[in-house]
């Protein structure tokens, strides 16, 4: 039974006649007078006692009444619950992470998520690198991408994937030549790195800095491209997992090292705040951000 019939007869039985539903029902007496009956004609029994200007139910019309107005209060509140769910798919999610390097494949994620959630507006917060579990606390960013689990207990965090740092050397530099990096091998290097401070860059923070090495000579370089160019003229070397650099054209001249004889591995994990875990348009961006960044 067409949705148009239970509002013919809710509005009816409400408004009292078919005379007082037309306006109601943006319809004139006549349509609504047709519609009455060709329901009644295809339920083989009549809905109202009409007597003169006072319509009353059927029994019959009675029980479609009481059907009617149960339709169309879960329809309406279905209606409602859908608003609530739009509503709350609405937001902006400020991210930030621990390291530049990070940021390396986040602007075609955002430009997806452009694409698949307009109602989300996604912005990178470059000043709060270096500091983004801080940031989370004090409300300046919503996310943060990091390689250790915080543990403030207003935090939450999902692992989201495993990479891999390497030492990156010219062929002809004598580092080329052996099968992995030890702590020592660096102390006689010039270590390149993308920003200071040095607690900041994983090879010094997992590495070097438990063994008590330091480079013989340290230099903040933030341009990737500038950096390669040094290490491809056997100026120094530098340290970064190998998906960092998939957007450049690399030197057939450079070697990738593993550092440590079992490699230097990091584990990602995206952070936010356990009270925003219930927003729709938080778990769509985790939802997406791991799917993206897990595989």
């Amino acid at each position: 039974m067409d949705i148009k019939y239970f509002r013919l007869i809710k509005t009816i039985k409400e408004e009292g006649s078919i005379a007082n539903s037309a306006d109601k029902l943006f319809l004139t007496q006549s349509a609504l007078s047709h519609q009455l009956r060709e329901l009644e004609e295809r339920l083989g029994f009549k809905v109202f006692h009409r007597k003169r200007n006072k319509w009353q139910l059927t029994e019959e019309g009675t029980e479609l009444y009481k059907m009617g107005n149960s339709i169309l209060d879960s329809i309406e509140k279905g209606f409602q619950n859908i608003e609530q769910l739009r509503t709350g798919s609405v937001g902006s999610v400020k991210v930030s992470t621990e390291c530049y390097s990070f940021y390396q494949g986040l602007s075609s994620f955002i430009q997806k998520m452009g694409i698949l959630y307009p109602e989300i507006v996604v912005d990178l917060i470059l000043e709060a690198t270096h500091q983004p579990i801080s940031k989370i606390l004090s409300n300046e960013i919503d996310m943060a991408i990091v390689t250790q689990k915080p543990v403030n207990e207003s935090l939450s965090n999902i692992e989201v994937y495993e990479d891999e740092i390497f030492a990156i050397v010219h062929d002809e530099n004598p580092l080329s030549r052996v099968e992995f990096l030890e702590a020592d091998d660096f102390s006689n290097v010039h270590l390149i790195i993308h920003s200071f401070p040095l607690e900041t860059v994983s090879v010094y923070d997992r590495f070097l800095k438990p063994n008590r090495i330091t480079p013989l000579k340290i230099s903040a370089i933030p341009l990737t491209e500038v950096a390669l160019e040094m290490v491809d003229a056997n100026m120094g070397i530098m340290c970064m997992p190998k998906w960092a650099l998939k957007s450049f054209k690399l030197s057939d001249n450079l070697a990738f090292k593993r550092i440590g004889r079992n490699g230097l591995k990091r584990t990602h994990y995206l952070v936010f705040r356990k009270a925003d875990r219930d927003k729709k348009y938080i778990n769509d961006f985790i939802a997406n951000f791991e799917d993206d960044f897990s595989k």
